[in-house]
């Protein structure tokens, strides 16, 4: 491979698109965003190895979707129903291939037979393991994977790199991605196609009822209401300091200018502190108090336009400011619903245990802790250069304890307590929730969908200011998001059973791989076929990208209500896995939601929002980000898959697991202790999982695959 400088590597990672959940473009980058291929790769590579020939119609048994029987290759009956007429004038049934599966075989002559289960990766991989003589391509984590491939029964696809020349050109043009996937770093092997849903921008975001901020905050003089309720006894406690003074950088609303704003706590107090001594208070009074603190805090910067703090260009909020400002959105129910109840924080389902993840994610940016949206097994890199384990880190259990304070108080949502079946679109429907944590383009449909009704806007906020300690001594107040897309944790791997003594099907698995990474493939794996695209173009992160057709347009809303996602992997067949476009996506993002996410794009690209770099950051490793896989031995894997106690028993993120981090949350020590037997506090619960359930016996063998990681990237760069 040839070299690459980091220079020119972390100049790519600083283009980034920001847009739905998603990404779209930052404003004024002309360079081309790597959610695409770079630009120097962006056409297919002459190779002298012989080519990917296979016989036409070679059969490939897929045990390949997305997480249920609706997203795979073929219509699930509940989809297609008595047939469905898509927007290429094709009628397609139960059990046709979709669309984009469909055109695969005619451009690529292989034929495309489903075996998916439809399970997530993880539990499709666990089904089909002892039998994968029966399949060819199968799904998995990248987790499981690399640990098969090292025991030899997926195929290390590294062997034909120079045979696939547009998945080599992007390895090549990207050294990180290969460091990221690579499962040997003595030979170099690849046991995944790596799954790309968007790279080198922000994934999850803040969203919030900004009208409700507006009228709760906005406007001269005082706050008045018709009818208001009372705080609840104050038990949450302030995180951000209580005097002095915190600088921070923010865009001005030009979205260009960078300005330092003061939190002035000398001259105003911490909100929280001020509540506190004050007591249980009626709503009116909260409020008023916000407001004024907010003049005094920030002298003025403000103005009549408070709301800006926290759903603005120029937005600088913290925890503290926010649970002020969810102390008054609960107390003040009749002013923003007309009811005498409203929900603080929510999750996307609030029964969902995937979902409710989401939570203790958002808990880690509120209060400054790594590891809780880690691309790999809880783990971040630290300035020492080394991984390590957030559930060892106290820091991680003060955070769930503060969540705990919150939920005390009547903050976080009910229904997210008490496992209830309430899902955002009824909160929104329903005025009933105030904000949650999730991606922009899916949530922020309900401002077009009929959910939200005129003046109602449910939008992106910036992540909030925390204390990260990046290094600096005594750590940054910054706002910083460990919410950056990389290679995801989930791929599809070639069954070496499946493809045994038939080149062909070794062949037609490679040539789909590769075919995946190029130009066109990219296009067709975002979009869909041709009938999907109009023929007109605009310029999406430096790169010239089709226009959604006016048919897939209307489709998006009458068959998905909007959501992207949803369409693609469940009508069109895209989207499942490989190199994703952003393109598609930001064509279909609300004006709501271009809105606060623009906001963020613009913040990041003042660099006033921090975020985990896709390179190695030499001089300081604490924002290098990590890896999706490590190069474990097969006496590594064997002995870390005894650490049982680290498993999804107890920290499990998928649909109908336990999690430890989410016990503390709702429960407090009393609940988490099930799970970590002996967890009293953070030190106790941080001692247990460190020594007894074997996590520092488990970071010995982590950190010298992280080692040989680093090595091999030094040999690729």
């Amino acid at each position: 491979m040839r070299k690459k400088s980091l220079a020119m590597l972390l100049a790519s990672a600083m283009v980034v698109g920001i847009l739905a959940g998603c990404g779209g473009p930052k404003v004024d980058v002309p360079t081309a965003a790597p959610s695409q291929a770079p630009t120097e790769s962006t056409a297919p590579v002459e190779s002298a190895a012989p080519e990917l020939t296979f016989a036409p119609g070679t059969e490939l048994r897929m045990a390949t979707g997305y997480n249920n029987t609706k997203t795979g290759l073929t219509f699930d009956p509940d989809v297609a129903k008595d047939g469905i007429t898509l927007a290429d004038g094709k009628t397609y049934n139960a059990g046709d291939l979709k669309p984009t599966w469909a055109e695969l075989e005619n451009i690529l002559g292989m034929k495309f037979t489903s075996v998916y289960t439809g399970q997530s990766d993880s539990k499709e991989f666990d089904y089909w393991k002892e039998k994968l003589d029966e399949v060819d391509m199968v799904s998995g984590t990248a987790k499981q994977l690399s640990e098969f491939g090292v025991a030899g029964s997926i195929v290390n696809i590294a062997e034909y790199l120079d045979m696939m020349p547009n998945f080599k050109a992007y390895l090549d043009a990207n050294p990180i991605v290969y460091m990221s996937i690579v499962g040997d770093t003595s030979n170099g092997a690849i046991y995944l196609s790596p799954y790309f849903d968007g790279v080198d921008d922000i994934e999850r975001m803040p969203l919030m009822r900004a009208d409700w901020v507006v009228k709760l905050l906005d406007g001269e003089g005082e706050f008045t209401a018709d009818k208001t309720g009372k705080t609840a006894a104050p038990v949450y406690k302030p995180y951000m300091p209580t005097s002095g003074k915190v600088e921070i950088d923010v865009v001005e609303p030009d979205g260009v200018t960078v300005k330092k704003i003061a939190k002035d706590y000398d001259k105003a107090g911490n909100i929280v502190d001020n509540m506190n001594k004050a007591g249980s208070m009626d709503g009116v009074a909260a409020v008023n108090m916000l407001r004024k603190y907010i003049d005094e805090a920030y002298d003025g910067y403000y103005g009549t336009t408070r709301s800006n703090l926290f759903v603005g260009q120029n937005a600088a909020w913290d925890v503290d400011e926010l649970v002020a400002l969810l102390r008054c959105v609960t107390s003040n129910a009749f002013t923003l619903n007309g009811t005498d109840s409203v929900q603080g924080i929510f999750s996307r389902e609030d029964n969902n245990n995937q979902r409710r993840v989401d939570v203790f994610r958002f808990a880690g940016h509120l209060f400054g802790v790594r590891g809780l949206e880690a691309r790999y097994n809880w783990m971040y890199v630290d300035n020492d250069g080394k991984l390590h384990d957030s559930r060892t880190n106290p820091d991680t259990y003060k955070a769930m304890e503060k969540m705990n304070d919150m939920v005390k108080e009547g903050l976080i949502s009910e229904a997210f307590v008490n496992k209830a079946d309430e899902k955002t679109q009824t909160y929104l429907e329903n005025d009933l929730g105030f904000m949650h944590y999730d991606y922009n383009q899916t949530q922020t449909i309900y401002n077009e969908s009929g959910v939200l009704q005129e003046g109602e806007k449910y939008m992106a906020a910036m992540p909030p200011v925390a204390l990260w300690q990046d290094g600096a001594n005594g750590g940054t107040y910054m706002r910083f998001t460990e919410s950056w897309r990389s290679v995801k944790t989930g791929g599809w791997g070639i069954s070496k059973a499946g493809v045994a003594d038939n080149q062909d099907k070794l062949y037609a698995c490679l040539k789909l791989i590769d075919y995946a990474y190029s130009p066109e493939g990219q296009i067709l794996m975002s979009y869909g076929p041709k009938a999907w695209q109009s023929d007109k173009t605009f310029m999406f992160n430096g790169t010239e990208m089709p226009e959604i057709s006016d048919a897939a347009r209307a489709e998006l809303w009458s068959l998905a209500k909007g959501n992207y996602t949803n369409y693609a992997r469940q009508y069109l067949g895209s989207t499942l896995s490989f190199l994703k476009s952003q393109a598609f996506e930001f064509q279909c993002t609300t004006e709501v939601g271009r809105e606060g996410a623009g906001y963020i794009s613009n913040a990041i690209a003042a660099g006033t929002i921090k975020h985990p770099i896709l390179g190695v950051v030499e001089d300081n490793m604490w924002y290098t980000s990590t890896p999706t896989i490590l190069p474990l031995t097969q006496t590594d894997n064997d002995m870390i898959n005894s650490y049982t106690d680290l498993g999804n028993e107890r920290w499990g993120v998928s649909k109908d697991q336990s999690n430890a981090l989410l016990e503390l949350i709702t429960g407090g020590y009393a609940a988490a202790s099930k799970l970590v037997p002996g967890a009293a506090d953070a030190d106790s619960a941080a001692k247990v999982v460190a020594e007894d359930f074997n996590a520092n016996a488990q970071m010995t063998l982590v950190n010298d695959a992280w080692q040989r990681s680093l090595d091999f990237y030094q040999t690729i760069k």
